[in-house]
């Protein structure tokens, strides 16, 4: 008898030949795709004022927005800007983190600090953001130290959130498993209670670095020489719109950037997810 095991291998050896390529160019094309919609709507509003259906007078297109950046790009003013932006929402979002991961912790898994604190967090929480900007200019001047607290507020309610709920919305069944095992305080959060928490503790991250980004704007409105919130309101007092634009699309590119870095920075740690998105290949 002659044994099919040889041709099984060498006909298994095209297809996978010829999958790995596939595979290769659909993980690089599905980052591509979500560009199809900006870039379409961007080429939409060019063929509209080229046409002459509009002038573009407040509506720039985005040749004239791009121009806008590279002329500010030569300048150097551009990258003045940017780092003091991300200097900004940088710090803001470490100080963030820090106290809404610790107090969200505390009041998640301590009931009596969540009876103390909680109430207090969700009435500060309804407080818009230009209502604390006089507050802390009046605290803490109206220099750089005003503006990260005003950041670090806006990342920290989210973040606070996000890590309580989480806590609290662990499965029972979970906890009772380790503690029949008669695990320890510590060893009960780092094997139960940490990989638990941790998706939906992602999620509150990318939320509240949102909410720093749009929070930055309202502390570069007020009191600032230099940044993309300084920026949008010199092109406001000028009469640029496309300044304004440019602002705005840059801040755009900039949250999706460090967005995704939180995203790339989590995925490691959470391989071991056996979600419909991932199963999807989303």
């Amino acid at each position: 008898m002659i044994s099919d095991a040889p041709v099984l291998q060498q006909s298994s050896e095209p297809a996978e030949s010829t999958a790995a390529p596939s595979r290769r160019l659909a993980r690089y094309a599905r980052p591509l795709l979500g560009v199809l919609l900006p870039l379409a709507l961007a080429l939409g509003w060019e063929v509209v004022v080229w046409s002459g259906w509009s002038n573009g007078r407040l509506v720039p297109p985005p040749s004239r927005v791009f121009a806008t950046i590279t002329e500010l790009a030569r300048s150097g003013e551009l990258v003045r800007h940017i780092a003091a932006t991300l200097w900004r929402v940088g710090l803001g979002f470490a100080f963030g983190v820090i106290a809404g991961t610790v107090l969200g912790a505390i009041s998640g898994y301590w009931s009596l600090a969540r009876r103390l604190l909680d109430p207090t967090v969700q009435a500060l929480r309804a407080i818009p953001s230009l209502a604390w900007v006089p507050l802390f200019i009046l605290w803490l001047g109206i220099f750089e130290t005003s503006k990260i607290a005003l950041i670090a507020v806006g990342v920290f309610f989210p973040v606070y959130l996000g890590v309580m709920g989480a806590i609290l919305s662990v499965d029972r069944k979970i906890v009772e498993v380790g503690r029949t095992f008669r695990l320890s305080g510590f060893a009960m959060i780092r094997r139960i209670l940490l990989p638990a928490v941790l998706p939906a503790y992602v999620v509150s991250l990318r939320v509240g670095l949102g909410l720093g980004w749009m929070f930055v704007v309202a502390a570069e409105l007020i009191g600032a020489s230099e940044g993309l919130g300084y920026l949008l309101l010199d092109g406001q007092q000028l009469g640029k719109p496309a300044q304004i634009l440019a602002a705005i699309v840059i801040f755009a590119i900039l949250g999706k950037l460090t967005d995704w870095l939180i995203e790339v920075g989590a995925a490691p740690f959470l391989r071991w997810q056996d979600a419909f998105g991932r199963a999807k290949g989303a």
